[in-house]
């Protein structure tokens, strides 16, 4: 029997009314929500320092107000990791919500992600639980099930192994379940939203997927009739390809070997994904640690017509004596001028600091200070973007990992009862599998110059600190060029920001896809803003955007 799993949130912000559209726009079992991220969590971790009883995605109780009496009547259960840094907080007031609107809804909570005890100095630690607290709650008649922090595939592995009954060490059928969760889980990601060929559909309003889940692990992605935007392999491929790195996807319930993934259009907005093989977990389980890091502080010069460098230069040695004590102070000279133009923004570069320090006074006040006082003594056609703030704090991300007993993972039913999830029983090390043989290559023949992406797409995204680039061909000759042509060091030369940066290549030929990992590019992770786009979500289609020496047979 087909379990019918749709998406209704990618993250906390997203289209609220996503949870009603995907009510009531076709059949569902399952409805989840995706609200969390690296930087989400320490925003609520912010939150709850203020107020105790905060720390959830409030958003989704918002959405609950308009919707739990639709998903009631409809028979669909609901299962979110609003909860956030306070799952138990978020179902009682579910309760008290569902109490208030006279519904029958019993709720459960999965709780045991919180390490942060184990980490002093941190803002929020916490451990990536697996699905199988989900799955307990269901068995035990859950309508709705909030979590704390759990992988975001989880979201689809527990209503999977609840509804077909699966056992811990069903592994391949547990990784297609990963692999359907990973395509849902960034919701319009994978209808077309954020996609490089996205003028091949209407993608003005995409509509959420949903994943049509067999026995087997196999699956279905589409969505509801009439909705926007679209899916083919392409869309798909672009989602899994985001935010992943080697080929093996390691959860905490199963590695998915994503080398394994085929993918095939099985209509008009249904892609089937099967073959998908699954191992045992590694022996540890991810704890993102966030901490608060100190102070930033930024300010932008806007330097106009000629002169552009040395009026560069000019500023930064006034602001010298201003920055002297600051931990970090970066640079960024940003060539949006072009020479003869017709307005004076089109005239205008952008000279960017960013100050950092542990001392807010050294980022705020004598920053802004000194940035302002040099309004009339500087350079011709001195002004800033907007005057430097006080300075705000900054978080930091950062992987660690503990064994998996080392969490409590329990399920909280809606009557009070406490079920104990057992870790796993079974792990494996956590190795690169070996590399797969390369197509043939292309024989030799006439090029031309051309941006790469007109034959391959992309997505990035940020892991911490790191970044991943998934580079796809979008048919088999093409992917005989790639395969050979966009090596590392072709990826240095193509974006030198990487140059002296750690890059790990990895190729999925299942998929006609490369993916790179680039290490520390990202600084500190997304809450530390250490680059101009710190979540990488464009590195990609700057990487698409270089020009290369394309067979001309491709173009």
């Amino acid at each position: 029997m087909t379990l019918r799993i749709g998406n209704a949130s990618g993250f906390y912000g997203d289209r609220f009314d996503a949870m009603r559209e995907m009510l009531t726009g076709g059949e569902l079992d399952v409805l989840t929500g995706d609200y969390l991220a690296e930087l989400t969590m320490l925003i609520l971790g912010r939150d709850r320092l203020k107020d105790p009883g905060a720390g959830y995605a409030r958003t989704f109780l918002r959405q609950l107000e308009e919707c739990l009496g639709l998903a009631h009547e409809r028979g669909v259960r609901i299962v979110a990791n609003a909860g956030g840094l306070n799952p138990s907080g978020l179902a009682d007031r579910t309760r008290e919500l569902a109490d208030r609107l006279g519904l029958p809804v019993r709720v459960a909570h999965v709780e045991g992600d919180d390490v942060t005890a184990r980490y002093p100095g941190s803002l929020a630690a916490h451990a990536y639980l697996g699905g199988f607290g989900i799955a307990a709650c269901l068995r035990e008649g859950a309508d709705v099930v909030v979590t704390g922090r759990v992988t975001d595939a989880a979201l689809v592995t527990g209503p999977a192994a609840a509804h077909f009954g699966w056992e811990p060490t069903d592994y391949d059928r547990l990784a297609g379940a990963v692999v359907a969760g990973h395509v849902l889980e960034c919701g319009t990601q994978a209808t077309g939203g954020n996609y490089s060929f996205f003028q091949e559909g209407d993608v003005r309003r995409p509509g959420f997927p949903l994943a049509e889940l067999h026995e087997d692990g196999t699956a279905v992605i589409t969505k509801h009739p009439g909705t926007g935007g679209f899916v083919d392999v392409g869309t798909v491929t672009a989602q899994l390809l985001y935010e992943t790195q080697g080929a093996r996807y390691a959860g905490p319930d199963v590695t998915a070997r994503l080398d394994t993934v085929r993918l095939t259009q099985d209509g008009p907005d249904r892609v089937r994904i099967s073959g998908v093989h699954g191992e045992a977990p590694p022996s540890t389980l991810k704890v993102g640690l966030n901490r608060l890091g100190g102070f930033r502080n930024e300010v932008a010069f806007v330097l106009t017509g000629l002169d552009i460098e040395a009026k560069a230069a000019l500023v930064r040695e006034q602001m010298e004596p201003a920055l002297a004590k600051a931990a970090e102070a970066r640079w960024d000279l940003v060539r949006t001028d072009r020479p003869d133009a017709g307005t004076e923004e089109a005239a205008s570069a952008l000279l960017r600091l960013v100050v950092r320090d542990a001392n807010q006074e050294i980022v705020g006040r004598a920053l802004s200070g000194a940035a302002v006082e040099l309004a009339l003594a500087s350079y011709p056609g001195f002004h800033v973007l907007a005057p430097p703030g006080k300075g705000s704090p900054y978080g930091v991300f950062e992987d660690v990992y503990v064994p998996h007993g080392a969490v409590d993972h329990v399920a909280v039913l809606h009557d009070g009862r406490r079920l104990p999830v057992a870790p796993a029983q079974e792990t494996a090390v956590l190795d690169d599998p070996p590399t797969p043989p390369l197509p043939e290559p292309l024989p030799e023949g006439p090029t031309r110059r051309a941006p790469l992406g007109l034959i391959a797409g992309a997505r990035s995204g940020d892991k911490g600190g790191n970044a991943n680039i998934g580079v796809w061909a979008r048919t088999d000759e093409a992917w005989r060029w790639l395969a050979h042509t966009l090596t590392v060091d072709r990826l240095h030369e193509l974006l030198p920001e990487t140059a002296d940066l750690t890059v790990t290549r990895h190729t999925l030929p299942h998929l006609r896809a490369l993916n790179f990992v680039v290490e520390g590019i990202l600084g500190e992770g997304v809450a530390a803003q250490h680059r101009f786009d710190p979540q990488a979500k464009a590195l990609g289609e700057w990487l698409r955007s270089r020009h290369l020496d394309i067979p001309e047979g491709l173009l």
